[in-house]
Order: C-alpha cells, then sequence, then structure tokens
C-alpha cells in the first residue's frame, strides 16, 4: 500500500517540513552516519505531545463545572449573557483574562 500521499496530507496538515539530515557530530549513545549518510532511529520530538497529552489526561479541567453546565444544558436551563460572552472574547484576543 503507497501511503507516501497521506504522509504527505498529514504533513501539509501540521505544517511539517521535511529537510534532509544535515551531518552532525557523533555524541554517545547516537546512532551515528552509515557509508551513505543515512541516520537510522532519528527522531525529533517538540512540545506538541506534551501538550496532547496534559489535554488528555484532563489537566486543569474542572469537572464538577463541566458536569454542572452538562446537566443544565440537558435541562435547556443554560443561558449565557451575550455581552458577558463577548466580553470574555475581546479580553481574551487582547490578552487580559
Amino acid at each position: 500500500m503507497d501511503m507516501s500521499g497521506s504522509l504527505e496530507g498529514l504533513r501539509s496538515l501540521l505544517g511539517v517540513n521535511v529537510t534532509a539530515p544535515t551531518a552532525t557530530p557523533a555524541r554517545s549513545g547516537t546512532p551515528a552516519a552509515d557509508a551513505n549518510g543515512a541516520y537510522s532511529d532519528l527522531a525529533t520530538l517538540s512540545s506538541a505531545g506534551s501538550q496532547v497529552s496534559a489535554v488528555a489526561s484532563g489537566d486543569g479541567v474542572r469537572m464538577d463545572k463541566v458536569t454542572a453546565i452538562q446537566a443544565a444544558l440537558a435541562a435547556g436551563a443554560y443561558n449565557v449573557s451575550a455581552s458577558a460572552v463577548a466580553s470574555k472574547v475581546i479580553d481574551s484576543m487582547l490578552g487580559t483574562h
């Protein structure tokens, strides 16, 4: 199965640019380049993984509030002032929250 098209789509979605690896000095525990200059077992990590992990684990989520809002929504009793929403959106955009 040819997955190169799928990989290119994923790369463009994530904004990843693929570049040729540059030669770096070998360090202890780091695989060295072979005769053709190719590396094996090379990985690059970003902070995105830790951000996804934090969201997935529920850090910072107040489940008591989430449950109360879900119950109010289900009962049709959840009302929010439009001006309060607009104020919070503007504060968030200005960084004054």
